[in-house]
């Protein structure tokens, strides 16, 4: 177990000086200055990018999208992806231009790539105009390294403390609406031999349920209606905790909490998942009959060389017990086409797990190797174009199994959430069944944010269609 370091409160309350002396430094301005934030990659991006807003705003920032108007622009960059980091390369680079006709703008690059020490290296040598780089263990301190970089003009490059620490009480700016992402936990302590999170985001780090439940009951007097909580394997909350608190023992807490909302959660790793969890989820009225478990390969040998600590037939066993105890619940996964050494007959074995599952939807990937991971350095025969054409047959059957699946919800009654609007004049709403799948319907935009039931009129491969009732 490693362990915990936790930034004390008396840290978080300086870095909340350094903000209101930034805010009143701008506060001087005839207009507050403007800041860009573009994200990439997962929902926990999402979520540190919100408190990077919250901090922006506590300084004094107004937002802006457009780069040339921008007097600050923070990407917070994914390192999950090959085509993720490429995208942010092309699009840092793009900056000179801005930065050339706005001198005295400032570039951040932050998030998992910046937590690579050869992503710095290489900041430093070919992308002279940032000016500040820092992973995600320095999110906490923003204020800090954005007033050094102000007062003493020097590039700073913050990539330290590789194992990640718990920092609680940091402001949150969230996009408007009736829905939320809430982090439990961080870190990651698995290492897929294909994934590089566990070397950019540290170790397993569980916030305290004191915490948690406290930001539970904020975003629910805030209106929230649909709260997702967030951690690389949220099944492995608690470990470092002292005492007898779990995921499952978490998931009752909230479903406690007051109030009419929904609870998600994501990431499931399939080696921790189990049956207490799945009698949880029955029991809580309040948990979406929704699990997204990954499998990632449908080969015991393959899933062995990425280190899942499972089988297929123990996967499967994990269905069928999930299936047991909820009949009608919704299943996600991720797949990985074209592992290192995997051959056409044990892709066969994934194309027999979707036969034999029958996801709702899935996320699928072909196979991009990561430097610094054990997979990347592992013989890989196979040609891009056969993996592609393996890819393409498993999302041909997915896309099938999908349709059937949608198909089923027509002339069924299903509870929704409202929760924004589309630029389909037909179908002006949207909206989310309580297994995420996503519904358009035609009504007045005041229902955004509402639990209404509808019937079921449609459904397509990726959607389904609603009526209100009349």
């Amino acid at each position: 177990m490693s362990k915990r370091k936790e930034v004390s409160p008396e840290l978080i309350t300086r870095q909340r000086e350094i903000a209101g002396e930034i805010q009143a430094i701008h506060a001087a301005k005839t207009t507050p200055p403007l800041a860009l934030v573009d994200t990439y990659g997962c929902q926990q991006n999402e979520a540190d990018s919100e408190t990077i807003r919250g901090y922006l705003r506590d300084m004094g920032y107004a937002f802006t999208q457009s780069e040339a108007e921008a007097d600050l622009i923070i990407i917070n960059t994914c390192a999950v992806r090959e085509n993720a980091e490429n995208r942010v390369w092309g699009n840092v680079g793009a900056l000179t231009h801005t930065k050339k006709a706005k001198p005295e703008q400032i570039i951040v690059l932050c998030g998992c790539m910046a937590q690579q020490e050869s992503v710095a290296k290489k900041v430093e040598t070919s992308f002279r105009h940032v000016d500040l780089v820092f992973g995600p263990h320095a999110l906490w301190r923003l204020p800090e390294l954005l007033q050094k970089f102000m007062t003493e003009q020097g590039r700073i490059v913050e990539i330290s403390d590789p194992d990640g620490v718990i920092a609680e009480n940091l402001p949150s700016l969230r996009t408007e609406g009736p829905s939320a992402w809430l982090t439990i936990m961080y870190g990651c302590n698995n290492f897929c031999s294909f994934c590089i999170v566990p070397h950019v985001r540290g170790r397993e780090r569980s916030r305290t349920p004191e915490h948690i439940l406290a930001d539970v009951r904020r975003l629910v007097a805030d209106g929230v209606k649909d709260i997702t909580l967030l951690g690389q394997n949220v099944n492995s909350y608690g470990h470092d905790l002292d005492g007898n608190a779990d995921f499952a023992w978490l998931l009752q807490q909230i479903n406690a909490v007051p109030g009419d909302f929904r609870i998600r959660f994501m990431t499931s790793h399939p080696k921790d998942a189990s049956e207490r969890l799945f009698e949880t989820m029955v029991a809580c009225e309040k948990v979406a009959k929704h699990l997204h478990l990954p499998v990632q390969a449908g080969n015991s040998r393959v899933l062995a060389e990425m280190n899942r600590g499972y089988t297929k037939a123990q996967y499967l066993a994990l269905i069928a017990a999930a299936r047991k105890h909820m009949p009608n619940i919704v299943l996600t996964s991720d797949i990985i086409v074209g592992f290192p050494g995997e051959t056409e007959a044990e892709f066969e074995d994934t194309l027999d797990v979707l036969e034999q599952v029958r996801f709702d939807a899935l996320f699928t990937f072909i196979f991009s190797p990561r430097t610094g991971t054990p997979a990347a350095d592992l013989p890989d025969p196979v040609t891009r174009a056969e993996k592609q054409r393996w890819f393409d047959r498993m999302l041909s059957l997915q896309n099938q199994i999908s349709t059937d699946r949608h198909k089923a919800y027509i002339g069924t009654t299903e509870r929704i959430l409202i929760d924004g609007k589309t630029d389909d004049a037909r179908y002006p709403l949207k909206a989310r069944t309580d297994g995420g799948r996503l519904v358009r319907l035609a009504g007045d935009e005041s229902l955004i944010g509402e639990f209404v039931d509808v019937e079921i009129t449609d459904a397509s491969t990726w959607s389904l269609t609603a009526q209100l009732p009349l």
